[in-house]
């Protein structure tokens, strides 16, 4: 009782919600520009695409969230030849479906932003 009582605390709770809202509204433009860059994106729900991007540069922790943006792919066999803290490499590809895996003609260095990285898988 004795909080709600003091005489700036209103003043103080609206200036925390304003400054609520501009983060807000800063982290969905920051969303958005990464859906542009990367289209697949939009298909997510924001804590999917919020749980990607906080983990994009240790894509072994991205790649369980590759069947929500790419058909019919569960997961990318990942090797890390310089050690479990430096950037893997994709060797190959896992379906979601039965137990079909494909191997790339050369392994895929899942280097620089997610988007960027992510991108390169398609093309691959």
């Amino acid at each position: 009782k004795e909080f709600c009582n003091q005489g700036s605390i209103f003043a103080r709770l609206e200036k925390a919600q304003t400054q609520l809202g501009m983060c807000e509204k800063a982290l969905q433009e920051f969303m958005e520009g990464k859906q542009r860059a990367f289209p697949r994106f939009y298909f997510m729900s924001s804590a999917d695409l919020l749980d990607v991007l906080s983990n994009g540069n240790s894509p072994k922790k991205v790649v369980p969230q590759f069947p929500k943006f790419f058909i019919a792919i569960n997961d990318y066999t990942l090797e890390f030849p310089n050690g479990e803290k430096a950037r893997p490499i994709a060797t190959g590809m896992n379906a979601c479906v039965g137990k079909e895996y494909v191997p790339f003609p050369e392994p895929l260095l899942l280097d620089g932003k997610v988007e960027v990285y992510l991108d390169k898988c398609i093309d691959w």
